[in-house]
């Protein structure tokens, strides 16, 4: 192994040194400091985490588009199986591995006033980020499958334990159908290895992409099917779920009310990143001739996430639920860059991924904060009356703060969703010329729900319940700015993440544009 390798190993491995830490430092303090031991160490690791991404981001070299060209790590780990160790990075992962390192220390700062047993949810907090990392950095079918899984546990006690009213019923709901989604990707990983011959690469990513089983057929249910067709089927609706596509989305608006602030914004800002993560690492790399045979109906299911996210965003009088949808409907606009193939479209698509990081965690951080003073989310409560009203002449700092985020989640000019979208409306238009414009009405819609949700709350008279609450103090201020500076730096001068991405994003593309 040489010495860059071993970065890798670093970024991937602190989470859980910080996990085996958050069990066994508390027993070297007196009851009544544990707590706090807990919380500074959490943040330690995350700010450590933090620093290796950005020397991971210092030391890439953004004209080497493959995985395996600058930081390898690869041993041997079930060799009769010939399943490797493997990790990798490239201009698509390294963004996600970025934003994840914030929003992850972020995370750990607002979770700062958790009380209910503290060294459990710090300890479920960074084991989630170790299996963050692992699915953006594995290279081998099996270790990415690994991580996949693992990263279910941490998220089902984390909603379970941590979370609303309903918090059971919403962690079950997640898991089952993320377990379901899992369970497709496992028989495509168990099939690919069979038809790859069992041999070196048979669960190295990188080697089964190319295209290299158009001619393939399998035997099932007493007929013979394409076996790309079949498979991309599997490993497509493995990833839908996370992402999360209609039909597949109903999990998620539970999932995000009820759970805890921080985790709404790693389910948000991270974990529905992985199912398009999916699509551009594996499902269109191994499978290009599916890919592109069945990129309109990719576009219909992206449109169909669009108008409807949008629309159900509308409806809701919980300040949360609509921000939850409000994610599938941007997600939408995702799925249609992906189903482009087209440079301006997928790039669009990856910048997106980013932005929507973002802007989405800012406004679940925000609604967390005001949950914390009111111990509510209604717009309207249930009886008809106002649940927040003139929140603009009691909390100014918070209502500016809620406007940035408001307008980049809105894509307004000069914020970071502007630019993304817009690429992704370049990249389809000429594919897809009805379908952009359709989707454009969801941003129109999108602009329409953000701003009515905004006049309901922040404006009219300030009710009486809310002349009690407080301007954010200094610990929330820290964890905002970053955001507010990454989505108005990004909005203005995009370059930094484009250049990341760009020949990464090139050869995806240049690889499916010889089956199209």
């Amino acid at each position: 192994m040489h010495g860059t390798s071993t970065l890798l190993n670093w970024i991937l491995w602190t989470p859980f040194i910080g996990v085996v830490g958050v069990i066994l430092l508390p027993y070297l303090f007196s009851k009544d400091k544990q707590d706090n031991v807990v919380r500074w160490w959490s943040l330690l690791n995350t700010i450590g985490s933090m620093i290796l991404a950005v020397v991971l981001y210092m030391k890439f070299d953004t004209s080497v588009p493959g995985m395996q060209e600058q930081f390898a790590v690869n041993i041997a780990w079930i060799k009769q199986f010939n399943i490797f160790y493997s990790l990798g990075v490239d201009g698509i992962s390294l963004p996600m591995i970025m934003l994840a390192a914030l929003l992850f220390f972020l995370c750990i700062l607002s979770s700062w006033t958790i009380t209910k047993s503290v060294k459990g949810y710090f300890a479920l907090f960074l084991m989630l980020q170790g299996t963050v990392y692992g699915v953006f950095l594995a290279l081998d079918f099996f270790l990415f499958y690994v991580y996949w899984e693992v990263m279910l546990l941490p998220m089902f006690f984390l909603i379970g334990i941590w979370g609303g009213e309903n918090r059971e019923y919403a962690a079950v709901k997640f898991f089952l159908y993320t377990f379901f989604g899992s369970i497709l990707m496992l028989v495509g990983i168990i099939a690919l290895y069979y038809a790859s011959g069992k041999g070196v690469d048979s669960f190295n990513i990188l080697a089964l992409s190319g295209g290299k089983f158009i001619d393939n057929q399998v035997h099932m249910f007493g007929t013979v099917w394409s076996f790309s067709k079949v498979f991309f089927w599997a490993m497509f609706i493995g990833f839908a779920i996370k992402v999360p596509v209609f039909p597949f989305h109903t999990w998620l608006p539970h999932a995000h009310v009820q759970a805890p602030t921080a985790v709404s914004v790693i389910l948000a800002g991270v974990l529905l990143k992985m199912g398009t993560y999916g699509f551009l690492r594996i499902a269109y790399p191994i499978f290009p001739q599916a890919s592109v045979q069945f990129a309109d109906w990719i576009a219909v299911l992206g449109l169909i996430n669009v108008i409807y996210g949008a629309l159900c965003a509308m409806a809701q009088t919980d300040v949360k639920k609509l921000v939850a949808y409000s994610s599938v409907s941007h997600m939408g606009f995702v799925m249609l860059g992906l189903a482009a193939m087209t440079v301006h479209g997928m790039n669009g698509a990856v910048l997106q991924m980013f932005n929507h990081g973002t802007s989405t965690a800012m406004m679940f951080l925000l609604i967390g904060i005001l949950y914390e003073r009111s111990h509510h989310r209604w717009i309207v409560r249930p009886d008809g009356t106002k649940g927040f009203g003139g929140l603009y002449t009691q909390l100014p700092k918070y209502s500016i703060v809620f406007i940035i985020a408001m307008f980049a989640s809105m894509g307004l000019p000069g914020l970071s969703g502007f630019i993304s979208e817009a690429l992704i409306f370049l990249g389809i238009y000429q594919k897809y010329t009805t379908i952009t414009v359709l989707a454009l009405f969801g941003l129109l819609i999108g602009a329409a729900y953000l701003l009515w949700m905004f006049k309901r709350m922040f404006f009219g008279e300030v009710i009486e319940e809310c002349k009690s609450y407080t301007d954010m103090n200094a610990r929330e201020i820290f964890y905002m700015a970053p955001l507010c500076v990454a989505v108005i730096v990004f909005g203005i001068y995009p370059t930094p993440v484009l250049d990341i991405m760009k020949s990464s994003v090139g050869q995806l593309v240049s690889l499916l544009a010889q089956f199209q």
